[in-house]
C-alpha cells in the first residue's frame, strides 16, 4: 500500500521558493502549480492588449501589468499569474514586496483550451472576492471572441460579448476602449478572417 504524502505548503513558504524560481508556478490550498507555456497566438494577443491598453493608460490614474505581476487573492488564497492586469489609484503590495498585487481592477485572461473552462469557472470565483475588482475579460485565442463581465453597483456581473473584428469592447472600470480589429492584427487567420480585415466578397 503506498505511503505517499503532499507536502503542503504555507503562502510565505511558496513566496520564498517562488522568488528565487526559474519558472512560475501558481499556489492555492498548499500546493503549488507550474504554469504551462503558451503558443504564438496567445502571446501576440496579450503583447497587443497590453499595448494598446498602455497607450490609452498614459494619463490615467491607472497602469497595466504584465503577466509577471503575481496577484494574490488573500480571501480564498490563491497567488496566481494573469495575462495582464490593470490597477487604479496606485498597486496594492503584499507585504511592501514589489511582485505580488493586491487591487487588481481589470484582470485579463487570454484563453487556451487546457485552461479555459477553470479561468472560466473556479478561477472567476477567486477573483471575485477582491473589492477593487471590477472587470474580467477573457479573450479567446482559437477564435475572434471576446467576453467583458463587469460588477454592477448591486454585486451583480453583466456579461457583455463581441466576436467582430468591427466591434469595440467599452472597459468602463478603466476609461479604455479596445477595438478587436486591433486586438486580433497580428493573429493567424481564424475562420478565413486574417489581419488584413474580414475576407473580400
Amino acid at each position: 500500500m503506498s505511503t505517499d504524502t503532499k507536502t503542503f505548503l504555507t503562502p510565505e513558504q511558496y513566496l520564498e521558493i517562488e522568488r528565487k524560481a526559474e519558472f512560475k508556478s501558481e499556489y492555492y490550498n498548499g500546493e503549488m502549480f507550474a504554469t504551462s507555456g503558451v503558443g504564438l497566438a496567445h502571446n501576440r494577443l496579450v503583447t497587443a492588449l497590453i499595448g494598446e491598453l498602455g497607450q490609452q493608460l498614459r494619463h490615467s490614474p491607472c497602469e497595466v501589468l504584465g503577466s509577471d505581476m503575481r496577484v494574490a487573492v488573500r480571501a480564498t488564497g490563491l497567488y496566481t499569474y494573469p495575462d495582464a492586469s490593470v490597477c487604479c489609484g496606485g498597486p496594492q503590495l503584499l507585504e511592501g514586496q514589489m511582485d505580488t498585487l493586491l487591487n487588481p481592477t481589470l484582470i485579463v485572461e487570454v484563453l487556451s483550451p487546457s485552461t479555459e473552462a477553470y479561468d472560466r469557472g473556479r478561477k472567476f470565483e477567486h477573483y471575485r472576492s477582491m473589492d477593487s475588482f471590477t472587470a474580467y475579460l477573457l479573450v479567446a485565442s482559437d477564435r475572434i471572441h471576446v467576453d467583458l463581465f463587469t460588477r454592477q453597483p448591486d454585486g451583480r456581473w453583466i456579461l457583455t460579448s463581441a466576436d467582430r473584428l468591427e466591434d469595440v469592447v467599452d472597459l468602463q472600470a478603466i476609461g479604455c476602449r479596445l477595438s478587436l480589429a486591433d486586438l486580433y492584427e497580428k493573429v493567424a487567420p481564424f475562420s478565413g478572417i486574417t489581419a488584413a480585415g474580414p475576407p473580400s466578397n
